[in-house]
């Protein structure tokens, strides 16, 4: 394999310092090396290749991944340090302008953020993201060639499991960070019976197939609800990732990778729907594990998105659906050994849904974990946007 740590590290502001993809060896190297922070649900050599899986998920091929590494040159490749490392995830994107126009984009989501324990305390983390942030202005993906105008790379957004400070001086503004979250509760779901009024109307569960009719529904729903935010906000500007079918599958996908690993098998409930076309209430969801079964800390249900098609419907219609997606939910979650359920930011309209369907819960800002943060590439400033659906199918 060679030295991975040359005779004297350079200073982070050194600029013969570059930011580029590493070699395959190298991958290997930093995903080793991360093993013990996010892998323990799994033995190390499956960790490495749920990794190299990733790759191949309708999200990440053809470019839409890239791994970066800040290295010193002075070494040739597999032989170089890997000073600091993350990836990045090319996502669908919208904005909203002045005019009341909705424009479609790119935006750049990073995760895997990491320095090896050996060259901590020396800035480099700190060195990758001030470089990484102007570069993702107009990264086009591994071939390099612009298949888009540098003008339709929105923004770039990151979830800090540091806090608030460490990526805001780096570029990246802080945006809300909250949730619901509700206990696994073994058979909620069993035996529940409609409000009067609503017969034929309890939820019932979804899997895959049911998957591209709903994110083609919740685009068009999305667009239409920027163009009115355009059209009331006197010139602020709104954003949004797209919740479309790679982007769910990205987390499915792993998932599915994670309970095979884990149980054996993967799960046939993947959300669920309440109600009829025009009127429907939905959830789509992924299991997350961190711990495996042995530690249950971190092991999640969480709600990627969740969609109300008519927001001004009857509240009693809307409590009623949402409970029943929340029980099958509870349920799902004691089957599959999670600790809790979680919503990432709901609107007011399912604030007050949460609050009036009955199912005990706790509203959780979080300060530390999982900050969703953000990078404008436009003009104006980061603090002036409207982040539109900031819910948990953005998250990598």
């Amino acid at each position: 394999m060679g030295s991975t740590t040359p005779p004297s590290l350079p200073d982070k502001s050194s600029p013969s310092l570059i930011l580029t993809q590493p070699t395959d060896a190298e991958r290997r190297r930093t995903w080793s090396a991360t093993h013990p922070l996010w892998g323990p649900a799994l033995a190390h050599e499956d960790y490495v290749n749920r990794e190299v899986y990733l790759g191949t998920v309708p999200l990440a091929k053809n470019g839409g991944l890239t791994q970066w590494i800040l290295t010193d040159p002075s070494l040739p490749p597999d032989e170089r340090p890997i000073l600091s490392s993350c990836e990045t995830l090319r996502k669908r994107a919208l904005r909203t302008r002045p005019d009341g126009s909705v424009v479609d984009g790119i935006a750049h989501g990073i995760g895997a953020v990491f320095t090896d324990p050996q060259f901590r305390g020396r800035g480099y983390a700190n060195r990758m993201m001030r470089d990484l942030g102007p570069r993702l202005r107009a990264w086009q993906g591994e071939d390099k060639k612009p298949t888009h105008a540098p003008d339709d790379i929105l923004f770039s957004v990151l979830y800090s499991d540091i806090g608030k400070t460490f990526y805001a001086k780096t570029g990246w503004a802080p945006f809300a960070s909250s949730h619901v979250a509700f206990a696994p509760v073994p058979g909620a779901s069993c035996g529940l019976a409609p409000q009067d009024g609503y017969r034929g109307a309890k939820a019932r569960p979804i899997g895959y197939h049911e998957l591209a009719e709903l994110c083609c529904a919740d685009e068009k729903l999305l667009r239409a609800g920027l163009a009115k935010k355009a059209a009331e906000s006197e010139g602020r500007t709104a954003v949004a990732l797209l919740p479309d079918l790679d982007q769910l599958l990205w987390h499915l996908m792993r998932e599915d990778y994670m309970t095979k690993h884990i149980f054996g098998r993967t799960p046939s409930v993947r959300g669920a729907v309440y109600g009829t076309p025009g009127k429907r209430v939905w959830a789509v969801w992924t299991r997350a594990y961190y711990g495996g079964l042995e530690s249950m800390e971190g092991n999640t249900l969480h709600m990627l998105r969740v969609v109300a098609e008519d927001e001004a419907a009857e509240e009693e219609y809307l409590v009623e659906g949402f409970r029943s997606i929340v029980q099958i939910a509870q349920a799902e979650a004691a089957e599959w050994r999670l600790q809790e359920v979680q919503m990432w930011n709901p609107t007011e309209t399912l604030r007050r849904v949460v609050d009036g369907c009955g199912v005990e819960c706790r509203y959780v800002d979080r300060d530390s974990e999982s900050i969703a943060s953000l990078m404008w590439y436009g003009e104006g400033k980061t603090e002036g946007l409207e982040w539109v659906a900031n819910e948990k199918f953005g998250w990598c």
